[in-house]
Protein backbone atom coordinates (compact mmCIF):
# COMPACT_ATOMS: atom_id res chain seq x y z
CA UNK A 1 0.00 0.00 0.00
CA UNK A 2 1.93 3.20 -1.44
CA UNK A 3 -1.12 5.93 -0.45
CA UNK A 4 0.09 7.94 2.52
CA UNK A 5 -2.37 9.17 5.09
CA UNK A 6 -2.18 12.67 7.05
CA UNK A 7 -3.35 12.64 10.83
CA UNK A 8 -3.95 16.41 12.19
CA UNK A 9 -4.44 17.30 16.21
CA UNK A 10 -2.97 19.92 18.20
CA UNK A 11 -2.32 17.53 20.94
CA UNK A 12 1.25 15.64 20.83
CA UNK A 13 -0.06 12.49 22.97
CA UNK A 14 -2.53 11.84 20.23
CA UNK A 15 -0.17 11.93 17.55
CA UNK A 16 2.24 9.83 19.08
CA UNK A 17 -0.52 7.17 20.18
CA UNK A 18 -1.84 7.51 16.56
CA UNK A 19 1.81 6.97 15.30
CA UNK A 20 2.19 3.63 17.82
CA UNK A 21 -0.80 2.19 17.00
CA UNK A 22 -0.91 2.77 12.52
CA UNK A 23 2.29 2.99 11.20
CA UNK A 24 3.17 -0.85 10.86
CA UNK A 25 -0.50 -0.45 8.86
CA UNK A 26 -0.41 2.56 7.40
CA UNK A 27 2.40 4.78 5.58
CA UNK A 28 1.24 7.66 8.24
CA UNK A 29 2.22 11.24 8.86
CA UNK A 30 1.16 13.11 11.70
CA UNK A 31 0.57 17.62 11.89
CA UNK A 32 -0.10 19.54 14.87
CA UNK A 33 -2.74 21.65 13.41
CA UNK A 34 -3.81 23.05 10.53
CA UNK A 35 -1.14 25.54 9.04
CA UNK A 36 1.60 22.63 9.80
CA UNK A 37 -1.10 20.33 7.55
CA UNK A 38 -1.24 22.81 4.80
CA UNK A 39 2.42 23.11 5.20
CA UNK A 40 3.09 19.05 4.84
CA UNK A 41 0.47 18.85 1.99
CA UNK A 42 2.17 21.25 -0.30
CA UNK A 43 5.83 20.43 0.46
CA UNK A 44 5.62 16.30 1.01
CA UNK A 45 2.12 15.63 -1.05
CA UNK A 46 0.27 13.67 -2.67
CA UNK A 47 -1.44 12.39 0.14
CA UNK A 48 -4.72 9.70 -0.44
CA UNK A 49 -6.55 10.55 3.12
CA UNK A 50 -6.28 13.19 5.71
CA UNK A 51 -7.79 12.57 8.87
CA UNK A 52 -8.30 15.87 11.18
CA UNK A 53 -9.21 16.95 14.63
CA UNK A 54 -12.31 19.11 15.14
CA UNK A 55 -11.68 21.41 18.06
CA UNK A 56 -7.93 23.17 17.63
CA UNK A 57 -6.69 26.66 18.02
CA UNK A 58 -6.45 28.83 15.14
CA UNK A 59 -7.40 26.95 12.44
CA UNK A 60 -10.61 24.20 13.03
CA UNK A 61 -10.61 20.82 11.48
CA UNK A 62 -13.77 22.08 9.51
CA UNK A 63 -11.32 24.98 8.33
CA UNK A 64 -8.87 22.99 7.07
CA UNK A 65 -10.81 20.43 5.66
CA UNK A 66 -12.92 22.96 3.79
CA UNK A 67 -9.18 24.56 2.50
CA UNK A 68 -7.92 20.48 1.46
CA UNK A 69 -11.41 20.24 -0.35
CA UNK A 70 -10.43 23.12 -2.79
CA UNK A 71 -6.94 22.51 -2.87
CA UNK A 72 -7.17 18.52 -2.88
CA UNK A 73 -10.25 17.65 -4.04
CA UNK A 74 -9.17 13.94 -5.16
CA UNK A 75 -7.84 13.49 -1.09
CA UNK A 76 -10.58 11.35 0.99
CA UNK A 77 -11.13 13.50 3.93
CA UNK A 78 -12.14 12.14 7.39
CA UNK A 79 -13.12 14.43 10.63
CA UNK A 80 -12.40 13.18 14.19
CA UNK A 81 -14.06 14.54 17.34
CA UNK A 82 -15.34 14.68 20.73
CA UNK A 83 -17.68 17.04 20.03
CA UNK A 84 -20.49 14.89 19.01
CA UNK A 85 -23.48 16.99 18.29
CA UNK A 86 -25.66 17.12 15.24
CA UNK A 87 -24.50 20.75 14.43
CA UNK A 88 -20.95 20.02 14.03
CA UNK A 89 -21.08 16.92 11.99
CA UNK A 90 -23.65 18.79 9.64
CA UNK A 91 -20.97 21.63 9.21
CA UNK A 92 -18.14 19.27 8.60
CA UNK A 93 -20.18 17.06 6.37
CA UNK A 94 -21.30 19.96 4.18
CA UNK A 95 -18.26 22.20 4.27
CA UNK A 96 -15.95 19.57 3.51
CA UNK A 97 -17.43 16.84 2.34
CA UNK A 98 -16.68 14.63 4.93
CA UNK A 99 -16.39 10.72 3.60
CA UNK A 100 -16.46 9.27 7.50
CA UNK A 101 -17.35 11.56 10.84
CA UNK A 102 -15.47 9.52 13.60
CA UNK A 103 -16.44 10.50 17.18
CA UNK A 104 -13.62 10.03 20.21
CA UNK A 105 -12.83 7.51 21.60
CA UNK A 106 -12.87 5.46 18.32
CA UNK A 107 -12.70 1.94 18.74
CA UNK A 108 -9.16 1.17 16.83
CA UNK A 109 -11.55 -1.94 15.10
CA UNK A 110 -13.50 0.93 13.75
CA UNK A 111 -10.74 3.40 13.29
CA UNK A 112 -8.96 0.87 10.88
CA UNK A 113 -11.54 -0.21 8.96
CA UNK A 114 -12.63 3.34 8.12
CA UNK A 115 -9.06 4.15 7.37
CA UNK A 116 -8.70 1.29 4.57
CA UNK A 117 -12.55 2.57 3.13
CA UNK A 118 -10.72 5.69 3.18
CA UNK A 119 -7.80 4.54 0.85
CA UNK A 120 -9.95 2.40 -0.96
CA UNK A 121 -12.44 5.48 -1.77
CA UNK A 122 -9.30 7.48 -3.00
CA UNK A 123 -8.15 4.49 -5.39
CA UNK A 124 -12.01 4.46 -6.76
CA UNK A 125 -11.65 8.25 -7.43
CA UNK A 126 -8.05 8.34 -9.29
CA UNK A 127 -8.78 5.02 -11.23
CA UNK A 128 -12.41 6.65 -12.62
CA UNK A 129 -10.26 10.25 -13.26
CA UNK A 130 -7.69 8.28 -15.04
CA UNK A 131 -9.87 6.22 -17.19
CA UNK A 132 -12.37 9.07 -18.24
CA UNK A 133 -8.77 11.29 -18.88
CA UNK A 134 -7.10 8.36 -21.12
CA UNK A 135 -10.70 7.00 -22.40
CA UNK A 136 -11.64 10.95 -23.40
CA UNK A 137 -7.75 11.96 -24.84
CA UNK A 138 -7.62 8.65 -26.83
CA UNK A 139 -11.09 9.04 -28.26
CA UNK A 140 -11.06 12.77 -29.04
CA UNK A 141 -7.29 11.88 -30.83
CA UNK A 142 -8.66 9.20 -33.05
CA UNK A 143 -11.69 11.92 -34.16
CA UNK A 144 -9.33 14.37 -34.52
CA UNK A 145 -7.21 12.55 -37.06
CA UNK A 146 -9.99 11.35 -39.11
CA UNK A 147 -11.25 14.55 -39.42
CA UNK A 148 -8.22 15.41 -40.57
CA UNK A 149 -8.20 13.64 -43.12
CA UNK A 150 -11.51 15.12 -44.56
CA UNK A 151 -10.51 18.61 -44.19
CA UNK A 152 -6.84 18.47 -42.90
CA UNK A 153 -6.80 22.45 -43.43
CA UNK A 154 -9.54 23.20 -40.70
CA UNK A 155 -7.97 20.58 -37.99
CA UNK A 156 -4.25 21.15 -38.18
CA UNK A 157 -4.17 23.74 -36.41
CA UNK A 158 -5.64 21.77 -33.67
CA UNK A 159 -2.86 19.41 -33.23
CA UNK A 160 -0.26 22.10 -33.99
CA UNK A 161 -1.66 24.65 -31.16
CA UNK A 162 -2.03 21.58 -28.51
CA UNK A 163 1.61 21.73 -27.78
CA UNK A 164 1.31 25.09 -26.53
CA UNK A 165 -1.51 24.91 -25.00
CA UNK A 166 -0.32 21.94 -22.73
CA UNK A 167 2.63 23.93 -21.97
CA UNK A 168 0.72 27.46 -21.31
CA UNK A 169 -1.07 25.40 -19.21
CA UNK A 170 1.49 23.65 -17.14
CA UNK A 171 3.73 26.64 -16.65
CA UNK A 172 0.73 28.37 -15.44
CA UNK A 173 0.26 25.60 -13.11
CA UNK A 174 -3.32 24.57 -13.56
CA UNK A 175 -4.62 21.33 -13.02
CA UNK A 176 -6.44 19.28 -15.20
CA UNK A 177 -4.41 19.30 -18.40
CA UNK A 178 -6.02 17.13 -20.06
CA UNK A 179 -8.69 19.47 -20.53
CA UNK A 180 -6.86 21.94 -21.95
CA UNK A 181 -4.98 19.63 -24.47
CA UNK A 182 -8.77 18.30 -25.84
CA UNK A 183 -9.91 21.96 -26.40
CA UNK A 184 -6.79 22.70 -28.28
CA UNK A 185 -7.08 19.53 -30.08
CA UNK A 186 -11.09 20.54 -30.72
CA UNK A 187 -10.92 24.36 -30.92
CA UNK A 188 -11.60 24.28 -34.51
CA UNK A 189 -14.27 21.36 -35.13
CA UNK A 190 -16.46 24.43 -36.18
CA UNK A 191 -14.72 25.15 -38.80
CA UNK A 192 -15.64 21.90 -40.77
CA UNK A 193 -18.78 23.89 -41.74
CA UNK A 194 -16.80 26.66 -43.38
CA UNK A 195 -16.38 26.76 -46.70
CA UNK A 196 -12.84 26.26 -48.64
CA UNK A 197 -11.85 29.28 -49.84
CA UNK A 198 -12.51 30.74 -46.04
CA UNK A 199 -10.53 28.98 -44.42
CA UNK A 200 -7.58 29.78 -47.12
CA UNK A 201 -8.31 33.03 -46.95
CA UNK A 202 -8.03 32.89 -43.10
CA UNK A 203 -4.30 31.09 -42.96
CA UNK A 204 -3.09 33.56 -45.67
CA UNK A 205 -3.78 36.47 -43.49
CA UNK A 206 -6.47 37.86 -46.34
CA UNK A 207 -9.35 40.73 -45.46
CA UNK A 208 -12.79 38.47 -44.72
CA UNK A 209 -15.82 39.84 -46.20
CA UNK A 210 -18.75 40.81 -43.51
CA UNK A 211 -20.75 37.53 -44.54
CA UNK A 212 -17.17 35.39 -44.34
CA UNK A 213 -16.02 36.86 -41.01
CA UNK A 214 -19.86 36.28 -39.67
CA UNK A 215 -19.64 32.62 -40.77
CA UNK A 216 -15.83 32.62 -39.36
CA UNK A 217 -17.29 34.08 -35.88
CA UNK A 218 -19.66 31.41 -35.72
CA UNK A 219 -17.32 28.37 -35.78
CA UNK A 220 -16.99 28.41 -31.86
CA UNK A 221 -20.71 27.93 -31.22
CA UNK A 222 -20.78 25.22 -33.64
CA UNK A 223 -17.73 23.44 -32.82
CA UNK A 224 -19.62 23.72 -28.69
CA UNK A 225 -22.84 22.63 -30.21
CA UNK A 226 -21.25 19.44 -31.67
CA UNK A 227 -19.35 18.51 -29.13
CA UNK A 228 -22.09 18.97 -26.02
CA UNK A 229 -23.58 16.12 -27.05
CA UNK A 230 -20.86 13.96 -25.27
CA UNK A 231 -20.95 13.23 -21.35
CA UNK A 232 -17.94 15.07 -19.20
CA UNK A 233 -16.87 17.81 -21.62
CA UNK A 234 -18.65 20.77 -20.15
CA UNK A 235 -15.77 22.51 -19.47
CA UNK A 236 -13.94 21.98 -22.46
CA UNK A 237 -16.88 23.15 -25.02
CA UNK A 238 -17.32 25.99 -23.07
CA UNK A 239 -13.80 26.90 -23.32
CA UNK A 240 -14.03 26.24 -27.26
CA UNK A 241 -17.10 28.50 -27.38
CA UNK A 242 -15.61 31.83 -25.67
CA UNK A 243 -12.14 30.72 -27.79
CA UNK A 244 -12.36 34.61 -29.79
CA UNK A 245 -13.17 36.39 -26.79
CA UNK A 246 -11.03 39.35 -25.51
CA UNK A 247 -9.38 39.52 -22.44
CA UNK A 248 -11.38 42.78 -21.56
CA UNK A 249 -14.90 40.79 -22.76
CA UNK A 250 -15.06 39.41 -19.66
CA UNK A 251 -16.50 40.91 -16.13
CA UNK A 252 -15.16 41.25 -13.06
CA UNK A 253 -17.59 39.24 -11.61
CA UNK A 254 -16.61 35.94 -13.23
CA UNK A 255 -12.79 36.73 -11.73
CA UNK A 256 -12.78 34.02 -9.04
CA UNK A 257 -15.93 32.43 -9.97
CA UNK A 258 -16.42 29.09 -10.15
CA UNK A 259 -15.96 30.13 -14.39
CA UNK A 260 -12.77 30.97 -13.71
CA UNK A 261 -11.31 27.64 -15.23
CA UNK A 262 -13.43 27.85 -18.57
CA UNK A 263 -11.91 31.58 -18.98
CA UNK A 264 -8.65 30.88 -18.76
CA UNK A 265 -8.76 28.01 -20.75
CA UNK A 266 -10.37 30.16 -23.22
CA UNK A 267 -7.64 32.94 -22.81
CA UNK A 268 -5.57 30.17 -23.48
CA UNK A 269 -6.50 29.04 -26.46
CA UNK A 270 -7.09 32.55 -27.80
CA UNK A 271 -3.27 33.21 -27.38
CA UNK A 272 -2.18 29.93 -28.94
CA UNK A 273 -4.36 30.17 -31.99
CA UNK A 274 -3.45 33.59 -32.89
CA UNK A 275 0.14 32.85 -32.08
CA UNK A 276 -0.14 29.91 -34.19
CA UNK A 277 -1.68 31.46 -37.35
CA UNK A 278 0.99 34.30 -37.23
CA UNK A 279 3.79 31.80 -37.14
CA UNK A 280 2.04 29.78 -39.74
CA UNK A 281 2.20 33.16 -41.97
CA UNK A 282 5.61 33.63 -41.66
CA UNK A 283 6.39 35.90 -38.86
CA UNK A 284 8.75 35.58 -36.18
CA UNK A 285 7.86 34.31 -32.25
CA UNK A 286 9.14 37.48 -31.12
CA UNK A 287 7.55 39.76 -33.88
CA UNK A 288 4.65 37.89 -32.89
CA UNK A 289 4.56 37.98 -28.87
CA UNK A 290 5.48 42.04 -29.11
CA UNK A 291 2.28 42.71 -31.26
CA UNK A 292 0.48 40.79 -28.78
CA UNK A 293 1.61 42.91 -26.50
CA UNK A 294 0.53 45.87 -27.76
CA UNK A 295 -2.89 44.92 -28.36
CA UNK A 296 -4.39 46.54 -24.70
CA UNK A 297 -6.29 44.30 -23.07
CA UNK A 298 -7.08 41.58 -25.65
CA UNK A 299 -4.78 38.89 -24.45
CA UNK A 300 -4.72 37.22 -21.07
CA UNK A 301 -1.30 39.19 -19.75
CA UNK A 302 -0.62 36.05 -17.49
CA UNK A 303 -0.74 33.81 -20.91
CA UNK A 304 1.28 36.18 -22.50
CA UNK A 305 4.15 36.24 -20.02
CA UNK A 306 3.58 32.16 -19.93
CA UNK A 307 4.47 32.67 -23.48
CA UNK A 308 7.12 34.20 -23.27
CA UNK A 309 8.78 31.37 -21.37
CA UNK A 310 8.22 28.71 -24.60
CA UNK A 311 11.23 28.25 -26.58
CA UNK A 312 9.93 28.11 -30.05
CA UNK A 313 12.51 26.42 -32.26
CA UNK A 314 12.05 28.16 -35.54
CA UNK A 315 15.03 26.34 -36.92
CA UNK A 316 13.68 23.11 -38.60
CA UNK A 317 15.47 21.14 -40.76
CA UNK A 318 14.23 21.25 -43.32
CA UNK A 319 14.16 18.29 -46.32
CA UNK A 320 13.04 17.60 -49.65
CA UNK A 321 11.94 14.13 -49.51
CA UNK A 322 10.27 11.83 -52.04
CA UNK A 323 6.57 10.21 -50.73
CA UNK A 324 8.11 7.11 -49.87
CA UNK A 325 10.97 8.62 -47.44
CA UNK A 326 8.16 10.86 -45.61
CA UNK A 327 7.59 9.82 -42.04
CA UNK A 328 4.89 10.47 -38.88
CA UNK A 329 5.86 13.67 -36.98
CA UNK A 330 7.45 15.36 -40.15
CA UNK A 331 5.39 18.88 -40.89
CA UNK A 332 4.44 19.99 -44.46
CA UNK A 333 6.75 23.17 -45.41
CA UNK A 334 4.74 23.56 -48.32
CA UNK A 335 0.71 22.19 -49.31
CA UNK A 336 1.27 19.04 -50.72
CA UNK A 337 -0.38 17.99 -53.93
CA UNK A 338 -1.41 15.68 -56.05
CA UNK A 339 -0.53 15.63 -59.78
CA UNK A 340 -4.42 16.48 -60.49
CA UNK A 341 -3.86 19.71 -58.26
CA UNK A 342 -5.87 18.16 -54.77
CA UNK A 343 -4.80 19.06 -51.59
CA UNK A 344 -3.76 16.65 -50.06
CA UNK A 345 -1.95 17.89 -46.80
CA UNK A 346 -1.77 21.65 -46.07
CA UNK A 347 1.27 23.67 -45.14
CA UNK A 348 1.73 23.04 -41.48
CA UNK A 349 -0.05 19.97 -40.90
CA UNK A 350 2.02 17.49 -38.86
CA UNK A 351 1.80 14.13 -40.74
CA UNK A 352 0.00 11.54 -38.95
CA UNK A 353 0.01 7.80 -39.69
CA UNK A 354 -3.56 8.14 -41.09
CA UNK A 355 -2.56 10.72 -43.44
CA UNK A 356 0.70 9.27 -44.31
CA UNK A 357 -1.29 6.66 -45.48
CA UNK A 358 -4.08 8.56 -47.51
CA UNK A 359 -0.48 10.04 -48.94
CA UNK A 360 0.76 6.85 -50.31
CA UNK A 361 -2.97 6.08 -51.94
CA UNK A 362 -2.83 9.13 -53.66
CA UNK A 363 0.87 8.63 -54.55
CA UNK A 364 -0.01 4.95 -56.00
CA UNK A 365 -3.47 6.16 -57.64
CA UNK A 366 -2.81 9.63 -58.84
CA UNK A 367 0.74 10.69 -58.20
CA UNK A 368 1.92 13.06 -55.98
CA UNK A 369 3.99 16.45 -56.88
CA UNK A 370 7.51 15.62 -56.00
CA UNK A 371 10.18 16.00 -54.28
CA UNK A 372 7.68 17.26 -50.89
CA UNK A 373 9.24 19.70 -48.77
CA UNK A 374 9.01 18.78 -44.91
CA UNK A 375 10.54 20.00 -41.77
CA UNK A 376 11.96 17.66 -38.98
CA UNK A 377 12.25 18.55 -35.32
CA UNK A 378 9.68 21.50 -34.80
CA UNK A 379 9.23 21.61 -31.04
CA UNK A 380 8.55 23.97 -28.22
CA UNK A 381 10.03 23.69 -25.08
CA UNK A 382 9.71 25.22 -21.31
CA UNK A 383 12.94 26.58 -20.15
Amino acid sequence: MTEKILFVDDEPNVLQSIQRQLHKRFPLQIAEGGEDALRILREEGPFAVIVSDMRMPRMTGVELLAQTKDLYPDMVRLMLTGNADQETAMEAVNTGQIFRFLTKPCPPAVFITSLALAVRQHRLITAEKELLQKTLRGSINVLSELLAVANPLAFSSGLRIRDYVVKLASIMELPNLWQYEIAAVMSQIGCITLPGDVLNKIYAGQELNQDETHMYESHPMVGKSLLEKIPRLENITKMIELQQKRFDAYTKELAGSEFEEILTGAQILKVAIDFDRQLFQGKGSSEIQEWMRKQHNCYNPQVLDALEIIKVNEREQLLHLNVEKIGVGMVAADDILAKNGVLVIPKGQVITWPLLQGLKNFSMQVGIVEPIRVQVGQSSEGS
